[in-house]
């Protein structure tokens, strides 16, 4: 993948920044910082929030810049609850930046908190098409899709690049000097992921074929052959997992199961990874949601009782995560930019 969306060069300003950008970098305030950036335009203010990330990037002070911008994003909300128009673009331009960031830090979690925060803001005012809604929307889904890449979740990352790409090129059909750079870099980035999804097919060709092969010797009876058939199963669950095909993945997650408690009669480590596994790809599939949530609610138990304390803690924050309807984020933004 290519930059994120904060690199100076995905969206070159173009805009004179120096009057803001001095406001900006003499402030003592999150109240200053809100005022100096509703005295100007949208592509002003958000070019100057990227020029000065990027300066106190390159000072090392990024934590202040972070927090900076995360106390400005909370001063707006608590404001202006039902904030709209300029405000709300402002509120959304600095949620999205942070999104960024926290990718950038690998924070995957906050990530993807921000990003659907972000995205709930665009929402608030529906079927818009202006400006600055579409390179807040083109920016969050570039990175967005990284994020998914990153965790070869290569199917969601494919669909939010595609659209990024189709926002940017949009835009720079008006202002090529400065969205044309967002559109090449998001061609690249699709590029990247295109390959990583060919790879990922011939891996589940590979751990379908040693699956095959493993199943024939179990049923000749050769050695080891059985413990070998579920790392073969589980393996394939997983990849059929990151490629959005979760109840497929179920399927071998069970499979492994089976064969597993055989091999395994009292309840070990191996068993409750694979149960998590089986869990969270039910979380994924509305029809079997409820069976999810039970079945980690009692794999929690058991997780306690072996004392299992990472496998514990991924339990946790899948139900978490399935409780939060609002991390969905891939929900969000279809909702926002239907097809």
């Amino acid at each position: 993948m290519p930059s994120l969306s904060i690199d100076p060069v995905f969206l070159p300003p173009t805009t004179d920044t120096s009057v803001l950008l001095r406001r900006l970098r003499r402030s003592r305030s999150v109240a200053d910082t809100y005022a100096a950036l509703c005295e100007s335009d949208f592509n002003t203010s958000y070019d100057a929030l990227r020029v000065w990330v990027a300066e106190m990037k390159e000072r090392d002070e990024l934590h202040q810049a972070i927090k900076t911008l995360d106390e400005t994003a909370s001063y707006i909300s608590a404001l202006a609850p039902q904030a709209e128009g300029h405000t709300l673009d402002l509120h959304a331009a600095l949620i999205q930046i942070l999104t960024a960031l926290s990718i950038e830090q690998s924070d995957n979690e906050r990530a993807a908190l921000t990003a659907a925060v972000a995205l709930n803001l665009l929402a608030q005012e529906p079927r818009r098409k202006d400006i600055p809604f579409l390179q807040l929307l083109g920016a969050l889904l570039h990175d967005i899709a990284y994020l998914h890449s990153s965790r070869h979740e290569y199917r969601q990352a494919e669909r939010e690049i595609e659209k990024s790409i189709k926002i940017f090129e949009r835009l720079a059909r008006l202002d090529a000097s400065r969205y044309a750079p967002a559109h090449v870099m998001a061609l690249n980035g699709a590029t990247a992921i295109y390959r990583n999804r060919v790879r990922q097919a011939e891996l589940l060709a590979h751990y379908q074929a040693a699956t095959t092969a493993y199943l024939q010797m179990v049923n000749a009876g050769v050695e080891d052959a059985a413990t070998r058939l579920v790392d073969s199963l589980r393996d394939e669950g997983d990849t059929l997992a990151r490629m959005g095909r979760h109840r497929e993945a179920i399927q071998y997650y069970s499979r492994a199961l089976k064969y597993l408690t055989k091999l395994e009669s009292d309840f070990t480590l191996r068993q409750l990874e694979l149960s998590i596994s089986l869990g969270e790809a039910m979380l994924s599939v509305s029809a079997m949601r409820d069976k999810g949530v039970h079945l980690l609610n009692t794999m929690l138990h058991k997780a306690t009782k072996i004392n299992a304390l990472d496998q514990h803690r991924r339990i946790v924050d899948a139900l978490y995560h399935a409780k939060s309807r609002n991390l969905d984020i891939l929900s969000l933004w279809h909702k926002i930019f239907p097809r």
